[in-house]
């Protein structure tokens, strides 16, 4: 797909509903009693695998409308054993791996090429030691998983920041002999405890760790499902790239282990704007308006990672147009998603003109304060990169083509066309 430059983004925009929320609502709403109703359900790739894995392991799903629907909860121990195919939904993999792993019975997890090479040791290595039987292919999918109604809990910590491998040890302490504790330095995503919360589990949260008590059942009920941060990240990218810029996107949820993006827009010199705060159940919701300035590099420390590592090919685009050397370091974690994405920017972007050069955990990007050449960024089948070549073209001198565009419907559909909309050319 070839993106031309543009003049401005200007206009009020929403975005789908966060992918892992709705993830996270149709799971545990297969776990619970009665009928969830999810809306604001942002349907992706990803989460329509979610939704035929329940249906596949006995759970039934009404679709409603595009993004609303009900699901009917079989309780804690009521999925049925069988193969089930991922795709390329990494965290569908892991979190159903917690959930499977105090079932008894056998489940086969599979995935596409993309989600078979990525690591799936470092959730079965904690789900061994609560008392599952769990058999990675050479460290990676497919799984095998022979559940055991006999977990126990246990207390972990987490030797690599992750919210996936979090979330799958506190959903399979929902089943397990006494209290399961996580233990992580760094904060991650803190989804899959609100929602527990929400439906009626006792979790107790402390600064470094999170322990879920074992509930005899939970009740999901309602779930607004608020915009996903990671979807708005590229827009708002764009417009504080391209001068003239005026963009606003509303209903945004601003959980705040999810929008370090806003904190490094900031620093390096975007006018940011956050306003009508308000709860969609437990998570924050705000609308966001950003508008271009001129950029200045920064550093982005390991401590800040998980809070935006979806968007830190994003940064590396930001880094390129600021004046200075950023510095990214601690995201080795970005190795392992659906590209390599620290050699994928770099190469894409020294492609445009950047000057950027990887390092084993992130990038150095020393900022030329103009519009990059343009030409041509292979996403490389992740979704990530599709629309980071997406944001290169509309803030470059001679446009970008993009190989492999629609992969940006792994979690954004429709992203080229809402794009489109307040693109001024």
């Amino acid at each position: 797909m070839r993106i031309e430059p543009a003049a401005a983004l200007v206009g009020h925009v929403a975005v789908p509903g966060d992918k892992s929320i709705s993830h996270r609502a149709v799971l545990l709403g297969a776990l619970g009693e009665g009928e969830a109703r999810v809306r604001g359900f942002g349907r992706s790739g990803d989460t329509r695998a979610t939704l035929e894995a329940m249906r596949a392991l006995g759970a039934g799903v009404d679709d409603l409308a595009e993004d609303e629907l009900v699901v009917h909860g079989v309780g804690l121990r009521g999925l049925r054993p069988g193969r089930v195919d991922c795709a390329n939904a990494g965290t569908l993999m892991r979190l159903l791996a917690g959930i499977v792993a105090g079932r008894d019975g056998v489940f086969e997890l599979t995935g596409d090429e993309s989600l078979s090479a990525r690591p799936m040791e470092r959730v079965a290595e904690p789900l061994r030691r609560m008392g599952a039987r769990v058999e990675t292919t050479d460290g990676h999918a497919p799984l095998t998983i022979t559940g055991s109604p006999e977990l126990h809990g246990i207390e972990y910590e987490l030797p690599v920041a992750s919210a996936q491998v979090k979330s799958a040890v506190l959903l399979a302490g929902r089943t397990a002999r006494g209290p399961t504790t996580v233990v992580e330095h760094v904060p991650t995503r803190d989804h899959t405890e609100l929602m527990l919360e929400a439906a009626g589990a006792r979790v107790r949260r402390r600064p470094a760790s999170v322990t879920l008590e074992p509930p005899h059942a939970i009740r999901l009920g309602d779930v607004l499902v608020p915009g996903d941060f990671s979807s708005a990240a590229p827009l708002l990218v764009a417009a504080t790239l391209v001068p003239g810029s005026d963009l606003t996107v509303h209903d945004l949820g601003v959980n705040p282990r999810r929008t370090g993006l806003l904190d490094v827009l900031e620093r390096m010199g975007a006018r940011v704007s956050v306003f009508d705060r308000r709860r969609a159940g437990a998570e924050p919701v705000a609308s966001v308006q950003v508008q271009p300035g001129e950029l200045v590099a920064t550093r982005v420390t390991a401590a800040e990672v998980p809070g935006l590592v979806d968007e830190l090919p994003l940064v590396a685009l930001l880094a390129s147009h600021a004046r200075g050397e950023t510095v990214v370091e601690g995201a080795g974690e970005l190795r392992v998603k659906e590209s390599d994405r620290i050699e994928a920017v770099t190469d894409g972007l020294r492609a445009l003109g950047a000057r950027i050069h990887s390092r084993p955990d992130g990038w150095t990007v020393t900022g030329v304060p103009a519009r990059l050449r343009g030409g041509r960024v292979d996403a490389r089948g992740d979704h990530r990169i599709a629309m980071l070549g997406a944001i290169a073209g509309l803030a470059s001198r001679e446009g970008v083509d993009v190989g492999g565009a629609d992969t940006a419907a792994v979690s954004f559909p429709g992203f080229f066309e809402l794009l489109e909309s307040v693109t001024r050319r």
